[in-house]
This record gives structure tokens, C-alpha cells and sequence, in this order.
């Protein structure tokens, strides 16, 4: 019994009530209105460039690159319309001595040769042969650059982004450090290499991974009107939606296409109420903070990602396994075990290190609804070497387990239910009460059993949205954000830039018109 209501105790304590979430929604839209209006806010408010988003008609064909960490993915995306698409890709490991070369050039040229071999594996004819169309009034670099594959380059590293294929990387993360790199344009860095190689590809597009989520869940969803919402609930969190241009008060350096109104703004939604205003804070969010890298940052995350749920698990059952008053994953003898075998648990078991207790085991959890918990039991054995753990200590375990899950989903839904109401698409009488898509992509989302059904569970008790506005918020999962997502931004870029240069052409047309007929009355009236 005691073991139960220390149990109790412990779950409380991961509650977060409708109240709770209601309070969250209100911060939220203040903190995001906030970072629409200047820089260094808790919500970075990002200004993509990408000014539009697929309907699923698009056609072409596309290609797409991911450098994401260790490894470097090279695709071809085929558009087909009607939503559907056909995707070819391969996957290279980057050398860990290019992870910290002497210069850029390194880096990017490797990056360059592979994206050489992809075209010579998979798109010979079109390496061999640089097609050259005719030039036209209406569109003058037909005969350079039609030829060319447009290319959404994914890069998952800090950069101070100035235009749809401009950015300044800020510094690296996850393990490469090439000093040379920092300061430089990196779309620019690989266009160079991609030049060298003479290589039919323009680098059009640079792409953040929520960017690219929601552009490929609005190709693939069925709706006419595209995702409002591209989100990551996975090792990290965050999200991207499309914000009215009116709304956005800092200025946006840079060039960009103003036409449409809107442009897709990446939150960074993972430092959302680093303060602590309404974000829930219990000993083992405290105790969690203080050994990450970054204490007091990314407060948001640190509640709702895979990188740091199992750690806040971890932390919650060692105080019950600390605790003298309580038998937790413990027995006196054999006999007072179900499994008429006494609980053992090795010394290098995970529970006992920092970092040691990967999320996935709540999965497990959550998944387990057997009368013994024979998985998640055979789960604690396989993966933390809990061996012969007791019915109550494994149900001790699944409580907490679920309680830190069940939180985490309704905070994902404070970010979803935000964005959605400060688009106001649910009271946009031209939807006339069709779906408002919502694409996520993850391995919460996706792994952790009832995950989107308790962020829809949450979303029916928001102000401002309730059972009838929830029912209409449609949470799908989104095919390949950083292939299809990455070529789709790619599109949208070659098309701002055939209306850039045909524009520009025009205009020089109307004006070389102009000065001619000025010359031409200048010279009658000088003859007269």
C-alpha cells in the first residue's frame, strides 16, 4: 500500500489540468505575438521566406538534400499531382574528419561529389543531356537555367536565414566544428561545389525540417486549403505555420514575395515560456534542467520531446528506489514476488545513469493493457536490466511512465491549439467549416500509443475551439517533411524566381520601350 500511494503522490504531480492547459494557450499566443513583433524573445518567431503552400496539384520533378548530422541524404522527389508523389533516395554517412575539417570546401565538395554520383545512378539522361530551351520574352533564362534541377537543401544546423535560399550559418552543432564555415552563406558554399562539378542543380530553397513538414502534409492532405501547421514531436519539438504578413511587425530583410500575404514563420517553439509562467515545474523538471547542457533553455522541450522523457522517468523512480519506507523493484525473499523469484536489477543498468532510460520504454508502457504487464515487464528486463521485476513495481512504473507521456501530449496540444487560433482558420467564414489540417511528424507522434488522441482529447477542453472546433482540427503524419517537404519548398522558390526575372525582364522591356520612344520624340522635336 505504501508503494501505491507514493505512486499516487508522484502522478499528481505530473497532472496538468484543463485550467493548467488553459492558462498555457493564453501565454503561448502572448509569447508568439511577442516574437512576431521583435527579436530576442523567448519564441523566435522565424521569418521562412517561403511565402505559399502546396495544394497538391503540383507537378515536377524536384530534388531535395538533408544534412542532419552524421549523415547526408540526397533525394529526387517526382510530383505527380492528386497529392501523390514518388520519392528516390540514398543515404551517405559524412567522415568524421569532414565533420571537423580545415575549411569549408571540404565539407561542401564531398557534399557536391554526392550529389554528382545520385544524378549519374539514377538520372543519367538527364545528366548527359543539359535540355536548352528556346528564349522567350516571358521568360529570358529559359536557355540557362531551365535545364536545371531546383534543389530544397535541408540543414539542420543554426543559421540566420535572408531569403528563401540565403542564410548565414550561426554556428555547428552535433559534433562538427568547421570555424572556416561560420559567417558564410551555406547555400552559397554548395552552390559553389555544385558549379565546379558543372552539375545541372540550383541550390533554390534553404530548409528547416518543420518547414519542410508542413509542406509535404499539405501536398498529401485532402483538403483544398493546405496544413496551417507543420510540427515535431519527436527527439526535439517544434513548429511552423502560415502567418498573415499584417501580423509580422519586425522588419524581414531580404527579398521575399510580398504577393501573397502570408509567409510560413518558424517558432522555435522549444524555448516557448523559458520564464516559467505557466509551464509546469516538478523536482524532476528542476533535477532534469540543471544536468542538461542548456539550463535554463528550451524549457518547452525539455516537458514535451523524446530526448528528455525518459530522463524525468528515470529521475521519478530512483527517489522511489531511494526510498527506505518503500519496496520498489526490491524483495525480502522470492516469496513475496508473483514471479516466485526475487527482483534483481544490474549495476549497469541505465536506471542508475544519467541519460540511461531511452523514452521508447514509455511506449512500451503505454502500449502494455495485459493483466501481468508481460511486455512492458520483458521490456524492463531487455533494455534496463530489471530482471524478474514484481506486478505493483511494474505498475508503479507504467503510472509514472504514463503520467509524464499523458502531460506531454497535452502540452503539445497548447502549441497546436495556439497556432490554430491565432490563424483564426476555425472562424474563417470562406472555410465554411471544412478541416483544418494539422501535419506532425516524430517519433512520439508516431510510436507512443494514444499520443494524438490525447492531444485531441485536450483540444475539445481549449477556449475558443471546444468539441465543435476540435472535431475539425484534422492531425495527420507527414510523409517525409525533409525529402518531399524540401522539394515542394524548392518549387514554390523556382516559381517566386521565374516571376522575379520575368518581372525584372519585363520591366527593362517597358522601360528600354520607354527611353526609346523618349529618344525618338526628343529627336522630331530637335529636327523641327
Amino acid at each position: 500500500m505504501a508503494l501505491e500511494a507514493e505512486t499516487k503522490s508522484i502522478v499528481k504531480q505530473f497532472e496538468y489540468t484543463d485550467d493548467d492547459v488553459n492558462q498555457a494557450v493564453k501565454e503561448f499566443l502572448r509569447q508568439m505575438s511577442e516574437g512576431l513583433g521583435k527579436d530576442g524573445t523567448s519564441m523566435s518567431q522565424i521569418p521562412t521566406y517561403v511565402t505559399g503552400v502546396p495544394n497538391g496539384t503540383e507537378k515536377g520533378l524536384y530534388m531535395a538534400v538533408d544534412l542532419g548530422g552524421t549523415n547526408f541524404r540526397v533525394c529526387s522527389v517526382k510530383l505527380n499531382g492528386g497529392g501523390t508523389f514518388n520519392i528516390t533516395s540514398d543515404k551517405v554517412a559524412v567522415p568524421k574528419a569532414l565533420m571537423v575539417a580545415k575549411t569549408a570546401e571540404e565539407l561542401f565538395a564531398f557534399l557536391a561529389l554526392q550529389i554528382k554520383k545520385f544524378l549519374e545512378k539514377h538520372h543519367g539522361d538527364h545528366f548527359e543531356q543539359h535540355i536548352r530551351r528556346r528564349m522567350t520574352v516571358s521568360s529570358p533564362d529559359g536557355f540557362r537555367d531551365e535545364h536545371a534541377f531546383r534543389m530544397g537543401f535541408t540543414f539542420s544546423f543554426p543559421v540566420q536565414q535572408m531569403g528563401i535560399n540565403k542564410g548565414t550559418l550561426i554556428r555547428w552543432t552535433k559534433g562538427f566544428d568547421i570555424p572556416d564555415a561560420v559567417g558564410k552563406d551555406v547555400c552559397a558554399l554548395l552552390q559553389s561545389e555544385i558549379d565546379k562539378l558543372h552539375l545541372p542543380v540550383k541550390v533554390a530553397a534553404l530548409v528547416n525540417d518543420t518547414v519542410g513538414t508542413l509542406m509535404a502534409h499539405s501536398y498529401g492532405a485532402p483538403g483544398s486549403n493546405g496544413a496551417v501547421l507543420g510540427a515535431i514531436f519527436g527527439t526535439g519539438t517544434n513548429g511552423a505555420y502560415v502567418e498573415k504578413m499584417s501580423k509580422l511587425k519586425k522588419p524581414v530583410v531580404g527579398e521575399y514575395d510580398a504577393s501573397t500575404g502570408e509567409m510560413v514563420i518558424n517558432t522555435e517553439w522549444g524555448s516557448f515560456d523559458n520564464q516559467l509562467n505557466v509551464l509546469p515545474n516538478t523536482p524532476w523538471d528542476i533535477a532534469l534542467d540543471k544536468q542538461s547542457v542548456n539550463p535554463g533553455l528550451q524549457m518547452y522541450e525539455k516537458r514535451v520531446s523524446g530526448m528528455f522523457l525518459g530522463e524525468i522517468l528515470r529521475l521519478a523512480i530512483n527517489d522511489l528506489m531511494k526510498n527506505p519506507d518503500i519496496s520498489f523493484f526490491k524483495d525480502e525473499n522470492s516469496s513475496t514476488n508473483d514471479l516466485r523469484s526475487t527482483t534483481d536489477i544490474a549495476e549497469a543498468s541505465g536506471v542508475y545513469k544519467m541519460w540511461g532510460v531511452d523514452s521508447a520504454i514509455l511506449s512500451v508502457a503505454a502500449g502494455d493493457h495485459t493483466p501481468g504487464l508481460s511486455l512492458l515487464r520483458k521490456g524492463l528486463d531487455d533494455t534496463l536490466h530489471i530482471h524478474a521485476a514484481a506486478l505493483e513495481d511494474a505498475q508503479s512504473f507504467k503510472a509514472i511512465a504514463d503520467a509524464i507521456g499523458r502531460r506531454a501530449a497535452r502540452l503539445s496540444a497548447v502549441a497546436i491549439a495556439a497556432v490554430i487560433l491565432q490563424t483564426g482558420k476555425l472562424s474563417d467564414p470562406e472555410l465554411k467549416g471544412e478541416p483544418i489540417d494539422v501535419g506532425v511528424d516524430g517519433s512520439l507522434v508516431e510510436h507512443y500509443p494514444y499520443f494524438r488522441e490525447m492531444i485531441h482529447e485536450a483540444l475539445r477542453i481549449v477556449d475558443g475551439i471546444g468539441e465543435e472546433g476540435a472535431k475539425r482540427i484534422r492531425i495527420g503524419l507527414a510523409e517525409d517533411g525533409s525529402g518531399v517537404g524540401a522539394a515542394l519548398i524548392a518549387l514554390v522558390a523556382a516559381g517566386m524566381e521565374k516571376n522575379a526575372s520575368n518581372a525584372d525582364y519585363l520591366g527593362e522591356l517597358r522601360s528600354g520601350a520607354k527611353a526609346a520612344a523618349a529618344s525618338e520624340d526628343n529627336e522630331k522635336a530637335t529636327s523641327d
